[in-house]
């Protein structure tokens, strides 16, 4: 058969594709072919001429590769590549003439590539993975943005089958799933199979009901062979479309299409994506570091979007001037941007120290990097030392990396096939957001990593006075029209215990002291209200005041609506609008709750829901897409078992931290589980965290610990090679102090600033496409994605702090300097 002499030529093959694009191609091939009879010479020419087609696919290696991925561009088109595969599309461009199939192919076999590497980590996986799943303490790995879309259904299908793997070579099997472009069948172990193998095979549980008219059977491409128990094997197959036979597809096609009810649809693709999705709506909400995109404006790189949430919102606040302008601008001036960008690593990290002087009611921002203090020593001393004893002193973790406009756009995982719908919902960000995000090249991350022990070892240093004039230079002055900075708030669910609904009713306000005011309600819903006010108002929030709704007492006669108690939440720049909560500061029945409960149940047809429309619609999406390719954090999940919590979840993104790589060393990570138990104190997670977490609430602001870490990367037990000790952030760090040094002597010591968030209910809205078409073939399965994602109740940030804390320990620096050195050179090896 064709394909089993294609195999049997791929040496052949392969020095014949040496020499594509050699101008004396014709020649070679005659002379290496020359004792090869006509017809195979043919197949041969063939497949000389399929992978000498040129083509335009893009390449993407992003989480499909370990080396770090870059843009790449080549003819006005964008790859992302790592260096190893640019160094092959390079040289494969240059053998060739041309991007043509062959170079593509070229680039995807790479030897970092993961899925080359799992054909050689078969064998060692099947034999763990029984023993990871028993073990509780691991932790479901979630890759994110690792999702894609799939071309069209696969329907589990199981027939039998018989198929070619060498000339002569028959064996026997049966589908496990198929689709008109490709399959998953199951072998016996010990037939050979490797990826790239080309097979041929004929479904002769449908030839029995059916004449197909490919009597040769149906040519496929391995891609990936999966061992399983019992003796067997999967393997996933790719069609090479080489029959040519549209009456096959047609068959084919229908065959799937009218089954489909019958039988079931493979679901995986989809149903990891849920997951995955469903992890990364719970983080962005709750992460901890703000998030700046950097554009290129005429040359010139500046900030131009910060997006913001719950969490981070204060760290923009910090960097407004009176005018609430934001000076990022002059903080990430073009020196310091491009001194950032020249640091070594994919992802440019540094720490930037700041405070602000007031005078003449305007406000003034200092900053410096820690690179910029390197190099002026006195300097430094005289910025920390003064700086440290202001109330302003703040210190950030800043990490800039390249963003592309091109992520804004994540399709549904859904196959294309699935629904008429699809490319509908499947939405382009909008000709008004590509606006805001074409000239995006950088996303810059600005983590709060102050600390009151660090505040306190810096306010220890001494200082000359009299030279405080000399940080003039980190000094800016204010710019009369300066570049706005455009802040977006994260676009996410609406987290309110009640819906609110629009509606407008008079309201009087009695206020202790002052003449009863006027005004009316914008909503309300059944524990607040939302009202405009006919005068500017003196009331702060937290004031308790007292209302009657005279329009609303004319509907009712169960209910007095008159002296209704609620609290002040919140209150506009204006002072007009103020959001009100029923106040729980009273014996008396909530007479208010009572009435709006039973309003809203008997009008809910009427009523008209309250929604929260951003200003730039898709906008918010957008940003967050991007955010989603280019994670560079430790962010993990703690799932709710029983009694207490466990961690359930670690994500992880296109910037794998230096702890992650560690913790992924003890080879767990190749099942898609970590374990990141050992990396703190015995009972940490189940008792201090489970009892501290059930005492906020989703509003309350983020429990924070330091972590310290004694590594041992000599030590292959895991548990044996971790040692952790956490304490709440600002307790005192003395009793820990030989913990430390011990760690900085004979180890490696890491040091994380730990932030733990509360979170609220999934957000099922963003994932209600996924979830809607697994319902549709498989409720139960839908079922228990939703009940998973419900069990995670706390969303955690793991943020390495080291290299500033080391600066503020009283060790001898040698010794830091050794240590420094032993970690760098360990986290060398581990990406070799």
């Amino acid at each position: 058969m064709a394909e089993d002499k294609l195999q049997k030529y791929q040496p052949l093959i392969k020095e014949l594709k040496s020499q594509l694009g050699n101008p004396d191609f014709d020649k070679l091939f005659e002379q290496m072919t020359k004792d090869i009879s006509k017809p195979d010479r043919f197949l041969l020419k063939m497949e000389m001429s399929r992978l000498s087609q040129p083509i335009a696919r893009f390449i993407d290696l992003r989480g499909q590769v370990a080396g770090d991925v870059k843009p790449y561009e080549y003819e006005g088109k964008q790859h992302f590549m790592d260096d190893l595969a640019i160094e092959v599309f390079e040289r494969e461009i240059a053998r060739h003439g041309g991007y043509t199939l062959a170079v593509y192919e070229e680039v995807m076999q790479t030897e970092n590539n993961f899925r080359v590497m799992q054909k050689k980590a078969q064998d060692t996986e099947s034999l763990v993975q029984d023993v990871v799943e028993k073990q509780p303490e691991h932790a479901k790995l979630v890759r994110f943005a690792s999702y894609e879309s799939r071309i069209e259904e696969r329907m589990n299908y199981s027939i039998k089958i018989s198929i070619e793997l060498n000339k002569g070579h028959q064996a026997t099997g049966t589908t496990s799933d198929i689709s008109l472009s490709g399959a998953k069948i199951k072998l016996a172990a010990k037939e050979r199979v490797s990826p790239g193998q080309l097979v041929s095979v004929r479904l002769t549980g449908l030839e029995q009901e059916f004449e197909l008219g490919l009597k040769e059977g149906i040519q496929y491409e391995v891609i990936a062979v999966e061992p399983i128990s019992s003796g067997f094997q999967h393997v996933r197959l790719k069609r090479t479309f080489i029959e040519n036979s549209n009456a096959f597809d047609e068959f084919l096609n229908s065959f799937i299409h009218g089954n489909k009810r019958r039988y079931k649809v493979n679901l995986d693709n989809t149903m990891d994506a849920i997951t995955c999705k469903g992890y990364e709506q719970y983080y962005q909400p709750r992460v901890n570091s703000l998030f700046v995109f950097i554009s290129q404006k005429d040359k010139h790189l500046l900030p131009t979007i910060a997006l913001t949430n719950e969490n981070n919102a204060f760290i923009n606040y910090y960097f407004e001037d009176e005018r609430k302008v934001s000076c990022l601008y002059q903080i990430f001036s073009q020196p310091r941007l491009a001194a950032l960008l020249a640091l070594s690593n994919a992802v440019k990290e540094s720490t930037l120290y700041s405070f602000t002087h007031i005078k003449d009611g305007k406000i003034y921002h200092y900053s410096a990097f820690d690179f910029e203090l390197a190099k002026q020593p006195d300097l430094r001393n005289l910025f920390v030392a003064y700086g440290a004893q202001k109330s302003s002193w703040r210190t950030y973790k800043v990490q800039l990396m390249p963003s592309h406009h091109e992520d804004a756009f994540i399709p549904l995982s859904l196959p294309a096939n699935a629904s008429k719908n699809i490319e509908k919902l499947n939405k382009r960000p909008t000709p008004r957001v590509q606006s805001h995000i074409q000239d995006v090249k950088y996303l810059l991350l600005i983590t709060d990593i102050s600390s009151q022990y660090q505040q306190e070892a810096y306010q220890k240093v001494s200082f000359d006075k009299s030279l405080v004039n000399q940080l003039k230079v980190f000094g800016r002055g204010k710019a009369l029209n300066p570049p706005k900075l455009n802040v977006i708030s994260l676009d996410y669910i609406n987290l309110r215990a009640h819906k609110r609904y629009l509606y407008k009713t008079s309201v009087v306000l009695h206020i202790d002291g002052a003449e009863p005011c006027q005004g009316h309600t914008l909503d309300f819903s059944e524990m607040g209200l939302q009202v405009e006010l006919a005068q500017p108002t003196t009331l702060t929030k937290g004031a308790i005041i007292h209302l009657d709704l005279p329009d609303l007492q004319k509907i009712t006669k169960q209910h007095s609506l008159s002296n209704l108690r609620y609290e002040v939440v919140a209150i506009s720049k204006a002072k007009t609008i103020i959001n009100l909560k029923v106040s729980k500061l009273t014996d008396l029945p909530q007479v208010a709750s009572e009435f709006f409960k039973l309003l809203i149940n008997s009008n809910k047809d009427k009523l008209q829901p309250c929604q929260e429309a951003p200003r730039i619609p898709g906008l918010s999406t957008a940003l967050r897409n991007m955010i989603t390719k280019s994670v560079c954090q430790f962010p993990f999940y703690l799932h709710k078992e029983t009694s207490h919590f466990k961690i359930g979840a670690i994500g992880i993104g296109l910037y794998p931290t230096p702890i992650h790589r560690v913790l992924m060393h003890y080879h767990t990570a190749k099942q898609g589980q970590l374990n990141m138990k050992p990396l703190f104190p015995s009972g940490f997670i189940e008792n201090h965290l489970t009892e501290a977490l059930r005492k906020h609430s989703r509003k309350s602001k983020p429990l924070k610990y330091t972590l310290f870490v004694a590594f041992d990367s000599q030590e292959k037990d895991i548990n044996k090679a971790f040692k952790g000790q956490c304490i709440e952030q600002d307790q005192p760090q003395e009793p820990l102090f030989l913990f430390q040094k011990k760690a900085i002597t004979k180890n490696i010591l890491f040091v994380f600033h730990l932030h733990v968030s509360k979170t609220g209910r999934p957000d099922t809205d963003y994932l209600a496409n996924e979830l809607r078409y697994v319902s549709h073939y498989a409720l139960h399965k839908a079922k228990e994605l939703e009940e998973g994602l419900w069990k995670v109740t706390g969303v955690c940030d793991l943020i390495d702090v080291s290299d500033e804390h080391l600066r503020t320990l009283e060790i001898d620096s040698k010794l830091i300097t050794a240590m420094r050195l032993r970690k760098q050179t360990y986290l060398k090896t581990l990406l070799n």
